[in-house]
């Protein structure tokens, strides 16, 4: 059965798994969020142990110790309330320009994934708020930049659960107290372990690292139709697509890849007419099934990694049921980090040959159509910098793909002399896949515009091409002469963004992903 799109999910019960759909239903789309029983029995069992364990006074970490090289010294009883306080107050160390309010709220939806898994250790009240500021539109204010993978981003997050910190509630910045109490919820005082609890784990590098995947997994298959635009506006030889030719190089990916583009392009009665007159066509067009294929698997790579991520305890120390409590490490965001740096190194595969093509269609000498597709150039330059964009673009995803996992810098005195660096990894992710949208949306433009070019000719386009290309046409123009072209652009990008470009195909051909 097909997965509903994430804006269509209205609301997210947590029990047991959860997907890339329900973290970007509620990050992006505003979906509830509420608790199965199973959900709120598994927390209060945990919370027991954790009472217990304390009443007997038992040595555990962030709990009756201090943090990091802080674990040799006891917590006094009278101060280990206000200790798990302290926590929230001192790690709230990341700096500059804020998260943007999804990211933030997919932290908060993997906070509750996280914590509530049952061996974590807060009360199910904790998690409640969480869920009021998800459902109620309380948004913590977060700072992106200066974490090594974990405990910082969180923290700013976690700190506002208690009445601190900063909130957005109806568009207004706020102290979070008053942002809590113009929404109605009321703060609480953290208790034993939830200071540590709410400011471990990975949870703002695994929401990051999700939307990072769910947009590439989108723009892998809306890479596939517009290439499949750009083909038939080239007139392509479609032998390159051919089954047999699949058939011996087997990855499923390439072959998917090559299927997508004979579905959407096989009732084109132009391309029938037109296409597969040269016998080899440039690597940019033949070699789109190996290219987007190659990508197609790494990002399925991905999303496979990190939805085992979004449904683990990221937690240290872990409140085992079977009596223990466990400190290992958990919290290292490595899956997520080396994942996201793959997403990375696919967008920026995609994108080339996307450059590539577009390249292609604007260049008189490859393309067989007017020079930078306007029918009077020289005093009008048509999309002639669109191209320089997805230059620009391509050299900034480039220098992006660098890996951050492979990075390391020791903190807190040696004790943690290992890092993952997964939070830098995954917060470029989100980046890069969104520059990859503006390329792939700047090749949808070109291809848009080189197709009208073709149809007067008078023979028809497949029925998917044309549908995108009235999507398209419904804000952007066809170009007779030079005019304001950068809202364009970014009407192409929220077409690719939005899965509508996907979605126009897999009406006609079925699921994509």
């Amino acid at each position: 059965m097909a997965t509903a799109e994430p804006r269509d999910i209205k609301e997210v019960v947590l029990d047991k798994e959860i997907r890339l759909e329900d973290l970007i239903a509620v990050a992006r789309f505003g979906a509830k969020v509420s608790f199965s029983e199973n959900y709120r029995e598994r927390v209060d069992r945990c919370r027991a142990l954790v009472d217990r364990f304390v009443r007997e006074k038992r040595r555990m970490y962030g709990i009756t110790t201090g943090l990091g090289e802080n674990v040799k010294r006891a917590i006094p009883e009278e101060s280990a309330i206000r200790y798990q306080k302290n926590t929230m107050l001192t790690h709230c160390t990341t700096v500059g320009e804020p998260m943007e309010e999804e990211t933030v709220r997919g932290m908060l939806f993997m906070m509750l994934a996280n914590v509530g898994s049952g061996v974590s250790g807060a009360r199910f009240e904790a998690l409640a708020l969480i869920a009021e500021l998800l459902n109620k539109g309380v948004t913590p204010w977060v700072p992106l930049h200066g974490s090594v993978g974990y405990l910082d981003a969180e923290a700013h997050a976690a700190l506002v659960l208690t009445g601190e910190g900063r909130a957005y509630y109806q568009g207004e910045l706020l102290d979070g107290g008053e942002a809590l109490r113009r929404a109605g919820i009321t703060p609480f005082t953290p208790s034993y372990k939830e200071g540590l609890c709410f400011v471990n784990g990975c949870t703002s590098i695994t929401a990051m690292g999700a939307i990072a995947a769910y947009d590439a997994r989108n723009l892998v298959a809306s890479a596939d139709v517009i290439a499949s635009c750009t083909l038939e506006a080239l007139t392509a030889n479609l032998k390159a697509f051919d089954e047999r030719v699949m058939a011996v190089k087997p990855h499923r990916e390439q072959a998917a890849t090559a299927e997508h583009v004979r579905k959407i392009l096989a009732d084109s009665a132009f391309l029938k007419e037109t296409g597969g007159k040269n016998l080899q066509d440039a690597l940019s067009l033949r070699c789109v099934p190996q290219a987007h294929g190659a990508a197609r698997k790494t990002v399925n790579d991905a999303v496979a990694a990190i939805q085992t991520e979004m449904n683990s305890c990221d937690d240290n120390p872990i409140i085992h049921p079977s009596g223990e409590v466990l400190s290992a490490c958990n919290s290292d965001s490595g899956f997520v980090g080396i994942e996201s740096d793959s997403i990375c190194i696919a967008m920026g595969y995609l994108a080339k040959i996307s450059e590539r093509r577009t390249d292609r269609m604007v260049n008189e000498h490859v393309s067989g159509l007017p020079p930078f597709l306007v029918a009077n150039p020289g005093e009008n330059s048509g999309y002639m910098i669109v191209q320089y964009s997805s230059a620009g673009l391509l050299g900034e995803i480039r220098m992006l793909s660098h890996p951050a996992s492979v990075d390391s810098v020791p903190t807190c005195a040696f004790q943690e002399d290992y890092v993952s660096m997964g939070y830098n990894a995954a917060m470029k992710a989100c980046k890069v896949v969104r520059l990859a949208e503006y390329v792939l949306g700047n090749e949808l433009l070109t291809a848009v515009q080189a197709a009208d070019l073709r149809v007067q000719k008078g023979l028809p386009l497949s029925e998917a091409t044309a549908a995108v290309g009235a999507a398209v046409r419904e804000r952007v123009p066809f170009m007779e002469n030079d005019h304001y072209i950068s809202p364009d652009m970014e009407w192409a990008r929220e077409l690719v963004h939005s899965g509508r470009i996907r979605e126009i195909a897999e009406r006609r051909i079925g699921k994509m992903y």
